[in-house]
């Protein structure tokens, strides 16, 4: 077992983190990953992928250089936030620096951090390219590249900024892609950066990654705030509310705390204080009910979260695993999703299950419990 062979400060940091053994990707991709390869890692949510790439990149920050020498890209601030949270738990015991650069936060803050030259960065794309093209964050020390959950960068909106800064670093740097799921056009577009990547795919029976139940309720549309109402409170459970856009999202909050409900949103709208402060609240489990749209919720991760709620169905394959995945992660008991269609919508819902392999399973809901 590789983890034997780590460096001290990460032994230690593994024999706090609660972890046994490590997980099929971890196990996987760990002597690649250390040989200095392009790598494209494809392996299910909550199996363990960031810490995959981490401990051998982690090994392989040179401390006595002051430079960044690891970055790390994702799409939104929580993930990036929720990373840079995992490398200050990894390298608490190594002299490792390394900050965070997303946008929406104060840039001027931001450079000053750049000016202690943090061997590690983590960021979102935009700030990134920004903060390069000023001439503030130099990339000419750089290893190693990350994009985490690949699939969301390489989508049209973040595109063209990952692309630039790829551009700006050197050329013999390592480039690696972590994702749940990268759509074959995708893969070869990000192919044009690698050098011979090796494809690492771990299934959700090789990740070992507990399990979860997907369950549909078929209802009217008007029907769905009270059969969400009456699961809350009679299930007592924590729940994730996922949305398709905002819109909607701020009308179910809006008639769920005017019902009494204690529940926080989660949207692309809101202040980096309020988001901050919502996810704090739902971590804390000091309110049940967390309403967010995709975008918003990813790399949340919850301890022992027990239901995801889908108030719609995605129209993306990809995007229901991802809502799915905040669930059943590792060291949890599993997880049960359920998605409240309408007869429309049932249709996609099968078909997406269908592209997936999943079994989904019919619930109606009696007394507030799924029968």
């Amino acid at each position: 077992m590789f983890v034997d062979t780590l460096q001290p400060f990460l032994q230690q940091a593994w024999k706090g983190s609660g972890f046994s053994e490590p997980t099929m990707i971890q196990e996987k991709a760990y002597p690649i990953i250390k040989e200095g390869k392009d790598v494209i890692g494809i392996s299910p949510t909550g199996s363990g992928k960031t810490i995959a790439y981490l401990l051998p990149l982690l090994e392989e920050i040179d401390v006595d250089q002051k430079q960044t020498q690891l970055l790390i890209l994702a799409s939104s601030h929580e993930l990036v936030a929720q990373i840079h949270r995992l490398i200050q738990e990894w390298t608490a015991h190594a002299e490792v620096t390394s900050m965070m650069m997303i946008g929406g936060a104060n840039i001027k803050r931001q450079i000053e951090k750049l000016k202690k030259k943090p061997q590690i960065v983590v960021g979102t794309p935009g700030r990134v390219l920004e903060l390069i093209k000023q001439k503030k964050f130099k990339v000419h020390a750089l290893r190693s590249i990350v994009l985490d959950e690949a699939d969301q960068l390489l989508v049209p909106e973040h595109r063209n900024d990952l692309f630039g800064i790829i551009k700006a670093a050197p050329k013999q740097r390592q480039l690696l892609m972590f994702s749940a799921t990268i759509a074959q056009g995708l893969a070869e577009e990000a192919n044009r950066f690698m050098v011979t990547p090796e494809v690492i795919r771990v299934n959700s029976e090789e990740a070992g990654t507990p399990e979860v139940s997907y369950q549909y309720i078929t209802c009217d549309e008007r029907d769905k705030i009270d059969i969400l109402r009456s699961m809350a409170r009679n299930l007592n459970e924590q729940m994730l509310v996922f949305f398709r856009d905002s819109g909607n999202l701020s009308v179910v909050a809006e008639k769920l705390a005017y019902k009494g409900m204690h529940v926080e949103a989660l949207h692309g709208n809101l202040t980096k204080q309020k988001r901050e402060k919502a996810i704090r609240q739902f971590t804390k489990g000091e309110v049940q009910l967390l309403l967010a749209t995709d975008v918003a919720a990813r790399g949340l991760d919850v301890k022992d979260l027990g239901y995801v709620i889908q108030m719609d169905v995605p129209k993306e394959a990809d995007h229901y695993l991802h809502r799915a995945g905040r669930t059943g992660r590792i060291g949890s008991d599993g997880g049960v999703v359920v998605s409240l269609v309408t007869q429309s919508e049932l249709r996609q819902l099968k078909q997406t299950a269908k592209a997936l392999t999943i079994k989904l399973e019919e619930k109606v809901l009696r007394k507030g419990k799924l029968m």
